[in-house]
C-alpha cells in the first residue's frame, strides 16, 4: 500500500462519493420495517416488522404492477437489448470511415436528450389532433388512431422511445469489443473461403460473447427497474392500467400520499429481487462456461 500510496490517495474522492451518497443513505431502508412518522424520526417510529411487505403482496395492485413491469422488461429484453449489438455489427461492416463516423454521431445524439424532450417529441408526433404521424396513419388506413391514450399503444411507444434514445449509445461498448478482434482471424477465414456472414457468425460473435453475457447479467439485475421518468411522462388517466409499474407506484404512494414506510418496502422488494437475479444469472453464466461479473 505504501508503494502505491498516491494511487490510493486518488481513490479517496471516488470512495468517499460512494460511502456518502450510496451506502450511508441505505440506513433509510429501516423505515420499511417501521410505521414511520417524520416527527418521531427513525428511532422514535414504532416497529411493525414485515407488515408492509404483507400488505404489498396482499394488495390487489401487486399482480397488475408485477405483470406490467415484467411485460415491459420482456419487451426490453427482446427488442432493446439486441438492438445495440445488431447496430454495432452493421457499423463494423462499414468500410467508409466518413460514413461510419457520421452514422455513429447521429445515432449517439438522442442519448443526450432528456426523457422530457423525448416525451414532448412523442406528443408532437402522435397527438390525436395535431400529430404528423397520427394524421399520416389515419389517412393511409382510414381510421382514427389514438396512440397516446389507447392502452394497446402504450408499450410499443415506450419501446420505440427506448430504441431511439438508447440504441446508439449502447453500441459504444460493443464497438469497443469489436475493435479488439484480431484481423488475422478474418484474413484466415477469407483464405478458407468464408463469406461475410460466416466470418460474423464464427469470429465476430464469439469474440464479443463475453461482453454480451456481462451486459445481459446487468440487464437482468434491472429487470424490475422500468424507469420512472419515461413511464411517468407517458402515463395518463386512460392508459394507467397498463402503465403503472413499481417505479411510478412508489412515487404515487410515497410522495403524493405520504406512505413512506410502505413505498420504501416496495423499493426494497425491488432491490432484493434485483440482487437475486444478478447472482442467479451470474451463476448460470459461469455454469454454462461463460465469464461472469464475479
Amino acid at each position: 500500500m505504501y508503494r502505491f500510496r498516491w494511487l490510493y490517495l486518488m481513490l479517496i474522492p471516488g470512495a468517499a462519493y460512494f460511502v456518502i451518497f450510496k451506502y450511508a443513505p441505505m440506513y433509510g431502508i429501516t423505515i420499511a420495517f417501521q410505521d414511520y412518522l417524520p416527527f418521531l424520526g427513525f428511532r422514535g417510529s414504532p416497529w411493525v416488522g414485515f407488515e408492509h411487505f404483507q400488505e404489498l403482496f396482499a394488495s390487489p395492485d401487486f399482480g397488475r404492477l408485477m405483470a406490467n413491469t415484467l411485460i415491459l422488461a420482456l419487451l426490453h429484453a427482446v427488442f432493446a437489448f439486441p438492438a445495440p449489438i445488431i447496430v454495432a455489427l452493421l457499423l463494423n461492416e462499414v468500410r467508409l470511415q466518413v460514413l461510419k463516423r457520421s452514422v455513429q454521431s447521429l445515432i449517439y445524439i438522442p442519448h443526450f436528450l432528456s426523457w422530457t424532450i423525448v416525451a414532448s417529441l412523442t406528443y408532437l408526433l402522435f397527438a390525436m389532433d395535431t400529430g404528423a404521424i397520427t394524421h399520416l396513419m389515419n389517412s393511409i388506413f382510414g381510421a382514427n388512431f389514438d396512440f397516446l391514450s389507447d392502452p394497446h399503444w402504450f408499450r410499443p411507444l415506450i419501446i420505440l422511445q427506448t430504441l431511439w434514445k438508447s440504441t446508439g449509445w449502447g453500441t459504444i461498448i460493443y464497438l469497443a469489443a469489436l475493435a479488439g478482434v484480431d484481423e488475422n482471424l478474418y484474413e484466415a477465414a477469407r483464405i478458407d473461403g468464408a463469406n461475410r456472414w460466416k466470418q460474423t457468425w464464427h469470429i465476430t460473435l464469439p469474440a464479443i460473447r463475453s461482453t454480451v453475457v456481462i451486459m445481459a447479467i446487468l440487464m437482468t439485475g434491472n429487470l424490475l427497474d422500468s424507469g420512472f421518468e419515461q413511464i411517468y411522462l407517458m402515463t395518463n388517466s386512460l392508459n394507467r392500467d397498463v402503465a403503472d409499474v413499481f417505479d411510478t407506484y412508489v412515487y404515487y404512494i410515497g410522495i403524493t400520499q405520504g406512505q413512506y414506510s410502505y413505498s420504501t418496502a416496495v423499493g426494497l422488494f425491488k432491490a432484493v429481487v434485483g440482487i437475486i437475479l444478478i447472482f442467479g444469472s451470474n451463476w448460470l453464466a459461469r455454469r454454462l462456461g461463460q465469464t461472469g461479473l464475479f
